[in-house]
């Protein structure tokens, strides 16, 4: 199979820039992630990780890999674990889209969040460390890690679901009668600002962290290209939103599961554990928050549907099994609305 971009293009890059790059470069690409695509390299000096924007009519906004090495970088010397950012290549000419270098860090990824491969024991612990991460990412001090205009002024979910309501209608299609039943609903409901901001990784669940091979330890949170500065409420409703779901390869989720036989938490215990660590009393209305991430979940599945059919996808098959969920997530963000 030929490479897909030019490795010498990339090694002549990256020996310009990267301090003690050797070439040749060996590709191989992860079979994960549908947004950017992403290649392990493989080289003299070491293995590192290329993530590209992907080729072909992309929507506005869409695939930052630009925001995910500034924010990825910022973390560098702050207790949210990330990969070594190496270097930004906003020159389309060398490969064909903006794409940025970072270092590989071996790790173990969990994609089902029930955790079938570890030990009860371990489980408590992997599921305690996700909760302290996500504390993590929500207590950056943004003036330090430079990121204080990272985001725009203003209601983060008044302007979340403008953007993602404009990304549904652009990838829109077909009409899904409970998909337009939420977005009316949501955009009546958005609860009053109420001044907390905090960086917010945007896509917070158990397959986008690396554990390391052998201790419950996070060594570093993947996949930043939603992160903004927001509100911190809507990461922790993404992993309460994932759990939901029915377990197995369609929806990684927890449903049904007998979680404390299996030695996982309620959602109601990881919801105080975060409150534990943020210092707050508890949160009121949880339910918006919980119907907001399955409004943009169902959003961007829409948008991974319409790649694929536009001939963009990563992984086209992959691709339309996800977009086929777009129904159940929006019927998920109703549900958790009569909650409110």
């Amino acid at each position: 199979m030929s490479n897909p971009f030019d490795t010498g293009a990339v090694e002549t890059w990256m020996a310009a820039r990267i301090p003690g790059f050797r070439g040749p470069i060996s590709v191989k690409k992860f079979a994960t992630g549908q947004s950017n695509p992403t290649f392990k390299l493989t080289t003299a000096s070491g293995a590192y990780v290329l993530r590209r924007k992907p080729p072909g009519q992309l929507l506005k906004s869409a695939h930052a890999v630009d925001r995910e090495f500034r924010v990825q970088s910022a973390l560098a010397d702050t207790d949210v674990p990330v990969a070594k950012m190496y270097a930004l290549c906003e020159d389309k000419a060398v490969i064909g889209s903006m794409f940025y270098i970072m270092d590989h860090v071996d790790g173990r990824t969990f994609v089902d969040p029930r955790l079938p491969d570890v030990s009860i024991a371990e489980r408590r612990a992997v599921l305690d460390e996700m909760n302290r991460v996500l504390a993590a990412i929500h207590s950056v001090d943004l003036g330090i890690a430079g990121l204080t205009d990272y985001g725009p002024n203003g209601n983060y979910y008044q302007r979340q679901i403008d953007r993602w309501t404009k990304q549904y209608r652009a990838s829109e299609t077909e009409t899904i009668p409970d998909m337009d039943a939420l977005i009316t609903w949501i955009q009546a409901n958005v609860p009053d600002d109420d001044g907390q901001v905090t960086l917010v990784h945007g896509d917070y669940r158990i397959d986008n962290l690396l554990f390391a091979p052998d201790a419950p330890n996070c060594v570093a949170v993947l996949d930043w290209e939603l992160s903004t500065l927001g509100h911190p409420y809507a990461d922790l409703a993404a992993v309460i939103m994932q759990w939901a779901l029915p377990p197995g390869e369609a929806g990684r989720g927890l449903a049904g599961v007998d979680r404390a036989a299996s030695g996982l938490p309620e959602d109601d215990a990881f919801i105080d554990a975060y409150c534990a660590r943020m210092g707050l009393p508890g949160i009121n209305r949880f339910g918006f928050y919980l119907a907001f991430c399955f409004f943009r979940m169902a959003s961007i599945l829409q948008g991974v549907k319409r790649r694929a059919l536009d001939g963009n996808a990563s992984n086209p098959e992959r691709a339309l099994e996800l977009g086929a969920f777009v129904p159940s997530f929006a019927k998920g963000g109703l549900d958790a609305a009569k909650t409110v």
